[in-house]
């Protein structure tokens, strides 16, 4: 009876470490995404990777920015072509499950930029929603 017990409790720990690794990569692929879409100059493909939501929240230097168009919209005024955008690089510094839902990451953003460098932090939240998982709010600064 104990031999059970230890045998399933070993599978339901191992179970949910597999899923943290399965969703660790997840979101590391949408990271890589990112930054490949936001490389070849396509900010709308860059964006797939937030949550098209009035709720998503962005704060950056200009204070909060409500929702995915708006988000959208400052990204585009910001960076209106592949010159201002450059060459984006994120190394993260920390990643951490909040549960099965939740992410938190943390990490450093690098523009390679002819008209200047640019870099900052991030701290990002990211919710999985029907699935998959989306930036529900970023804090770039």
């Amino acid at each position: 009876m104990i031999k059970r017990i230890l045998f399933l409790l070993f599978v339901l720990l191992t179970q949910n470490a597999f899923t943290q690794t399965k969703d660790a990569q997840a979101i590391l692929q949408l990271l890589s995404k990112q930054e490949k879409a936001w490389n070849e100059g396509n900010i709308n493909q860059f964006m797939d990777g937030y949550w098209e939501n009035d709720s998503l929240v962005f704060v950056g230097k200009n204070g909060l920015t409500y929702g995915y168009n708006n988000t959208l919209s400052n990204y585009k005024k910001n960076y209106p072509d592949k010159t201002y955008m450059g060459q984006l690089k994120f190394t993260i510094l920390s990643m951490q499950p909040l549960g099965k839902q939740f992410y938190s990451i943390i990490g450093k953003w690098e523009l390679f930029r002819t008209v200047g460098n640019l870099s900052g932090h991030y701290t990002l939240l990211l919710q999985k929603i029907n699935g998959q998982w989306k930036i529900v709010s970023d804090h770039s600064s």
